[in-house]
């Protein structure tokens, strides 16, 4: 847990970095999520690491939580578009601040094997901290997208590429579809030269390429076409096309040149 609990506080740093020299015009600066500013994006963080925290320190009191959310979805949906919206930033951020700092010291307490409860099915400790940083990371993106700045990427992605490989099956029983059964090979270049594989070598269907575009085309903020990476075979191009690494009902990525930004 220590190695995730830095990089999840890292990958918080990172983007607070930016958030931190936004004007207040700039906070209300829209991003390519339908209807969500950059506050709104901060705000989503910070909700959802405070629902981790709590995740993690009380399972009684999280599956409470989830007996209200779905006694009312809609309310509670509702209640999420408007959170935070009469936060000032300087309050918003105080905010984030401490229920990181809760999240963080929750999971350091805890065995990586700990079973805990969420939206969906229950992980461990160890995947709840690195779908949090999965989402930080692509909420992030979408701030960097929306200010049109160029992101420096880091070998922390290593934690989204290896939620991405394996989510291939999740993303085709969330869609209520069989998931294929033939392997595919991941090859990725990290930002530091490293290569990470995953899959057999002598596999038919392989996806090659920058880490970082195979980052974003799992958590859907970036069309495959879009990137540099090499997709080779069928199933490998049917996966791409319908990834979804994050909890929740099916959804689509952006379409071919959708979301292409040049800082």
């Amino acid at each position: 847990m220590e190695v995730i609990c830095r990089d999840l506080n890292a990958e918080h740093e990172a983007l607070e970095a930016v958030l931190e020299n936004l004007d207040e015009s700039q906070w209300q600066t829209m991003t390519p999520s339908p209807g969500w500013n950059i506050k709104d994006q901060v705000c989503h963080l910070a909700y959802f690491d405070e629902r981790a925290a709590l995740s993690a320190t009380s399972t009684s009191k999280f599956n409470h939580h989830l007996e209200e959310v779905f006694r009312d979805f809609e309310g509670w949906a509702k209640v999420l578009d408007e959170m935070g919206s009469d936060l000032s930033t300087e309050t918003l951020i105080a905010w984030w601040q401490q229920e990181r700092k809760k999240m963080l010291d929750a999971y350091a307490a805890l065995d990586p094997k700990t079973r805990l409860p969420w939206y969906g099915l229950p992980m461990s400790a160890l995947s709840s901290a690195t779908a949090r940083l999965m989402e930080t990371w692509a909420h992030g993106q979408d701030v960097f997208d929306a200010l049109r700045l160029k992101r420096t990427h880091t070998d922390r992605l290593h934690h989204i590429a290896f939620l991405g490989v394996n989510t291939f099956g999740w993303t085709y029983t969330n869609r209520g579809l069989e998931k294929p059964t033939i392997a595919v090979r991941v090859e990725l270049t990290a930002p530091s030269g490293a290569v990470w594989t995953w899959g057999p070598a002598d596999a038919t269907n392989r996806i090659s390429g920058p880490a970082e575009g195979f980052c974003l085309v799992v958590v859907q903020r970036r069309h495959i076409d879009d990137t540099e990476l090499e997709v080779i075979g069928d199933t490998a191009r049917d996966w791409m096309l319908k990834t979804q690494c994050f909890a929740g009902p099916p959804s689509d990525g952006p379409k071919p040149g959708e979301r292409v930004f040049a800082p």
